[in-house]
């Protein structure tokens, strides 16, 4: 309500009365979509620091992985060794 007010009150100043109006208006529009966005970026950033964390752990978990098959491999062809010499 108090915005139309604004309006109306510059609308009685006229075409620059109008101008000016809709000009704040613009402004006002700009800078809560600016935040908007800004607070999106910050979101994005956030997540994207998450995701790297996770991937850190998930590229971790896959070296143990491979190194603990490399030793199970090599732990069953010692014993298929074994057993082909005894």
């Amino acid at each position: 309500m108090n915005e139309l007010m604004d309006i109306t009150n510059a609308a009685q100043l006229g075409v620059a009365g109008l101008m000016g109006g809709l000009w704040w208006f613009e402004r006002r529009y700009s800078r809560t979509r600016e935040e908007q966005l800004t607070q999106a970026h910050e979101q994005i950033r956030q997540q994207h620091e998450r995701i790297d964390v996770l991937l850190d752990a998930l590229n971790g978990n896959t070296k143990a992985i491979a190194e603990f098959t490399a030793v199970q491999n090599e732990i069953l062809r010692l014993m298929k060794g074994r057993e082909a010499s005894g």
